[in-house]
């Protein structure tokens, strides 16, 4: 599938001299260096969008100021962009370049319900009481896709390399919420190479399905409707959409044990009736259906369509759904990672000061982990996991299957933490996010070097997603014509906490740090570790 790309890459590098390739690639080693140098320079802009974007502390499909703000940076620097891709108002694409290769960057941008954390104080201690916050690192990844942009954008006009750079943010990851949108749409019609980057407290990168702790996933929500009645005088007048909600949850729980080992399946009641003397008329329960494969999660989701339709029928009520989100399993590109490990190699990890040990140790006790610190060796490249166990997913396995790509795992961040938590923001507009995200930066900006000079690594990596990744396995989409981006999810709860939010905001043209605004001596702990 899609092999049409290989084929329109090399016919359009046949219109560049090829001496002009060889030339520049001959150059490569100190084009790397350069670039690297360029990012050191770019420090301070990296610390202020780290810092920035974690004060905004913005929901998956309500991160207004967060696009506003990293938009304007990069319209600022020449970069197109254009708004509101796949019907979603938050969504965009930077374009720097009009010639192949075409080179995509993305990371997400939302960040976790009531995850507010004060940033490098190691105990709980919220900015806004019950605020989401970057309890993922979220915030992070467009420092480190942008500060690379703008570095290889330099390195474009000075040395006249050939290509086009773009940026597109992960808009409502925790949701799964646009990826699969932005395939249908067709955003990565014309691209060569993805490379993604994700906060960790590693510094890695990974082919196939990696270390097999992926899953993919479909999210889906079922809205049960009954009838109203006095839940004392007239209770049979009633049918109760709680009852079917809470039917189909039980229903699940007995079947879980006739499912694979593999199978990660969650919920949550989103609407449990109005008050205990009514009927609930109104009901809805948002389940995960995670799986290894395509058809091992198209059957999760079909057997909870069957589950809810018995439920509808056992209460007397009727029931529809919505899929919120879906995301097939990451498959990441061999090639690229062999040569973003490379890079990874060449950067190293970031030097840790004293006061970063003593946060992440602090931290570490604190909710009673390994008590470790900061790590600070690389991680080596390794065979993919040769029977995948399944875990968590992200909806960059939409996008694995129609391009090749990696992910870089880059050190922003403290190890052994819950995920999804305050504690995961504890470090995220610290030192250890600023050198992190640095860090990070530089091997993007080597990667792409790598493949705007190097035609023929395009060709490979093209040649291992044909006949290695898609030789059996084709890409389908978990998607109806009729399923729309969720776009309205998120704006009640952003607007009770963005005024409180607000008042939080980092000012970077008065304080240096968003540390210094708070008044916030680094590292604050209960007790040394």
């Amino acid at each position: 599938m899609r092999k049409f790309y290989v084929v329109g890459y090399l016919a359009a590098v046949l219109i560049v001299p090829v001496g002009l390739h060889a030339q520049q690639a001959g150059q490569l080693p100190v084009l790397k260096q350069e670039a690297a140098a360029e990012v050191d320079k770019l420090q301070a802009l990296t610390q202020q969008m780290v810092d920035e974007i974690f004060s905004f502390s913005e929901l998956g499909f309500q991160e207004y100021e967060t696009s506003r703000y990293v938009t304007g940076i990069l319209e600022k620097n020449a970069f197109r962009v254009e708004h509101g891709i796949a019907g979603v108002p938050t969504a965009w694409v930077a374009t720097y370049g009009s010639e192949k290769p075409v080179i995509v960057f993305i990371t997400d941008i939302d960040c976790i319900p009531r995850a507010s954390q004060k940033p490098g104080v190691a105990y709980h201690d919220p900015i806004v009481e019950g605020a989401p916050g970057h309890g993922e690192g979220h915030n992070s990844g467009m420092a480190v896709n942008v500060t690379a942009a703008l570095v290889l954008k330099r390195l474009m006009d000075e040395h006249h390399i050939a290509g086009t750079i773009k940026i597109i943010p992960g808009v409502a990851e925790e949701l799964l919420g646009t990826k699969a949108f932005y395939v249908r749409a067709g955003v990565f019609r014309d691209v060569d190479i993805v490379l993604g980057a994700h906060v960790e407290s590693e510094f890695s990168t990974s082919y196939g399905t990696g270390n097999g702790e992926w899953s993919g996933l479909v999210s889906v929500q079922y809205f049960f409707h009954g009838k109203a009645a006095h839940a004392a005088s007239a209770p049979w007048e009633g049918r109760s959409a709680l009852d079917a909600v809470e039917l189909m949850d039980a229903g699940w729980d007995f079947r879980r044990e006739h499912l694979r080992p593999a199978q990660r399946s969650h919920r949550v009641i989103i609407n449990g009736g109005d008050q205990p003397n009514v009927v609930p008329s109104e009901a809805a329960v948002w389940y995960y259906f995670r799986e290894l494969d395509y058809p091992h999660i198209k059957d999760l989701y079909e057997l909870g369509n069957t589950m809810a339709e018995s439920a509808a029928k056992m209460t007397a009520t009727t029931v529809d759904h919505k899929l919120v989100g879906s995301a097939w399993p990451p498959y990441l590109n061999k090639v690229i990672a062999e040569t973003q490990q490379k890079n990874i190699d060449a950067v190293g990890m970031p030097k840790w000061s004293e006061a970063d040990q003593t946060l992440a140790k602090a931290l570490q006790k604190e909710i009673g982990a390994k008590v470790e610190g900061l790590k600070e060796k690389i991680e080596p490249l390794s065979e993919p996991a040769k029977k995948p166990t399944g875990g968590g997913s992200d909806d960059i396995g939409d996008i694995s299957w129609n391009v090749p790509m990696v992910y870089l795992m880059y050190p922003a961040n403290i190890p052994n933490l819950p995920g999804h938590s305050w504690a995961n923001g504890v470090a995220m507009a610290t030192p250890i996010a600023h050198k992190g995200s640095t860090a990070g930066a530089k091997v993007q900006a080597m990667t792409a070097l790598d493949f705007l000079l190097q035609p023929q690594l395009v060709q490979q990596a093209w040649e291992y997603f044909r006949n290695v990744q898609t030789k059996d396995v084709h890409y389908e989409t978990f998607l109806s014509p009729d399923d729309r981006p969720a776009v309205e999810m998120n704006k009640e709860k952003m607007e009770k906490f963005a005024p409180q939010l607000k008042k939080y905001y980092y000012d970077p043209e008065r304080f240096k740090t968003y540390l210094e605004q708070l008044g916030i001596p680094y590292p604050t702990a209960r007790t040394k570790p």
